[in-house]
């Protein structure tokens, strides 16, 4: 498993582990021991850690990924670079099973160098010759999320500044882990599929909707206002000039954001019989503010 110490990958690999499995898993920092779990100190640029991650390994589920990058080569660096390397890792050792994670962003590769990346990561994959399953998550969120951290954290003050019109779709944390688990020893129907995943809402959620659904697990009503479009790019150029390379809204994000259609395809999604979600997203939202408040960080 690569990324296995952030925010989906930590909760696929307790999810694994619970189950039974025995993983290897790549890290950058010293970790704690646990029962089946072996640690394998490195990165994606390196070979040798590579090497040892996928000694003995039946499936690869590779989440590793960049969200957020100063430029084009960042993203092509932490994305499609990194998903070439474990690529070739994989035909090296001889382990043919890859659950490849995605992002709905990879369907409009010309709005921003973050869905370009994705985009060009799974044609790599596609072009690997190994079995291969792509699962496309749109937003994420979940207990130890932070990149909608400051959503919930508007709707606490009352007032929550959204993209402009549009619709998406969302997953909690816990039912993504289910299917990356579901697929690796399963071929029969998802073997070379791309699946488009999301909480069971059809046609996704309105953006004023999601904002309120917010306001409701945060326990107050919420004032929502959509931000145009010139707006959020003029925040991006603020938060460039006071953070530099640290900057969490970019232009590259103002882009992505601002598309008005991020809803899971219907005739994407994976088969019933392999997976559906089971975390609604209202109680979801609930176990993710009592997350928050445990935390000291809402």
């Amino acid at each position: 498993m690569t990324g296995a110490t952030g925010f989906v990958g930590a909760e696929t690999l307790d999810q694994a582990l619970d189950a039974g499995h025995h993983v290897n898993a790549l890290t950058r920092r010293a970790q704690p021991p646990r029962a089946r779990l072996k640690w394998v100190p490195g990165s994606l640029e390196d070979a040798a850690a590579l090497d040892t991650l996928m000694r003995d390994a039946d499936a690869v589920i590779h989440i590793a990924g960049v969200v957020n990058a100063p430029d084009r080569a960042g993203f092509e660096a932490g994305n499609a670079r990194g998903t070439m390397v474990v690529v070739d890792a994989m035909r090296k050792r001889g382990v043919r099973r890859l659950v490849h994670v995605s992002s709905l962003a990879a369907r409009e590769p010309e709005l921003s160098d973050y869905g370009w990346s994705k985009e060009r990561a799974e044609r790599l994959v596609k072009a690997s010759g190994l079995d291969w399953t792509i699962v496309r998550p749109p937003a994420i969120y979940g207990p130890g999320d932070r990149e909608m951290l400051e959503l919930f954290r508007m709707a606490k003050r009352g007032v929550m500044l959204l993209p402009p019109g549009g619709r998406l779709s969302v997953i909690e944390v816990s039912d993504l882990a289910r299917l990356l688990l579901a697929l690796p020893g399963e071929t029969e129907m998802s073997l070379a599929e791309t699946y488009e995943v999301d909480d069971g809402t059809p046609q996704g959620w309105d953006h004023r909707d999601f904002g309120q659904a917010i306001g409701r697990a945060v326990g107050r009503p919420v004032r929502t206002m959509a931000t145009p479009a010139w707006l959020l790019g003029a925040g991006a150029r603020m938060d460039g000039f006071f953070r530099g390379k640290g900057a969490k809204l970019t232009p590259d994000r103002v882009r992505y954001f601002c598309h008005p259609d991020w809803v899971a395809a219907t005739g994407q999604h994976p088969p019933k019989a392999l997976w559906t979600p089971e975390v609604t997203t209202e109680d979801g939202l609930r176990a993710t503010v009592e997350a928050y408040r445990a935390k000291g960080w809402l």
